[in-house]
């Protein structure tokens, strides 16, 4: 019982860290890389479709993404998609190839950036929380059955903060590489 409810636990916490990572891939950095235009999707025949279903993305170089188009009549819906987004890029076509310049990060987009990874790792730690206290409710509910004696109880609730310790300590890890990383390129 009690085994389960730590396991599920931790389950679930590393679930939480690895959605942040996921997360702050898509939170662009100096450098050109194909997950930036992971969230972005394509009117494609009605149907809103992700980006890499209908395109080839590829960092040409540190600075620029090549996004070759499967369907040359969707070549202007990427392109609108592409400057619709928030992200601020200018895509430019070039017959079936379009070409994405990132410009250089300014002083200032570099801490609203630093501001946006900070409120999802706080995100993160409160996901990681609100694990912990469902698995606290479920050992008191178990205490409560008397399924559980109350030493099993302390130990586990203790076990439990290790591992909510653990998750939080690997989510600041993640935000102080991601900052480091946006603030030197």
């Amino acid at each position: 019982m009690i085994n389960e409810i730590k396991k599920d636990a931790q389950e679930r916490m590393d679930k939480s860290v690895e959605a942040l990572k996921a997360n702050l891939t898509k939170v662009r950095t100096g450098r050109a890389h194909p997950s930036l235009l992971s969230g972005i999707s394509v009117d494609y025949y009605g149907a809103p479709t992700p980006l890499n279903q209908v395109a080839n993305v590829v960092a040409e170089d540190a600075r620029t993404l090549a996004i070759t188009v499967f369907d040359r009549d969707l070549t202007q819906k990427v392109e609108k998609a592409i400057m619709m987004s928030d992200l601020g890029l200018n895509p430019m076509s070039a017959g079936t190839v379009i070409r994405v310049p990132l410009p250089p990060l300014t002083e200032e987009r570099r801490r609203d950036l630093v501001k946006i990874v900070r409120g999802e790792a706080e995100g993160g730690r409160v996901a990681v929380r609100n694990i912990r206290r469902d698995a606290n409710s479920d050992l008191k509910n178990a205490l409560k059955d008397k399924e559980i004696s109350e030493d099993e109880d302390r130990k586990a609730q203790e076990d439990i903060q290790k591992l909510t310790d653990a998750a939080i300590k690997r989510i600041d890890d993640i935000l102080a590489a991601k900052e480091k990383e946006l603030m030197d390129v």
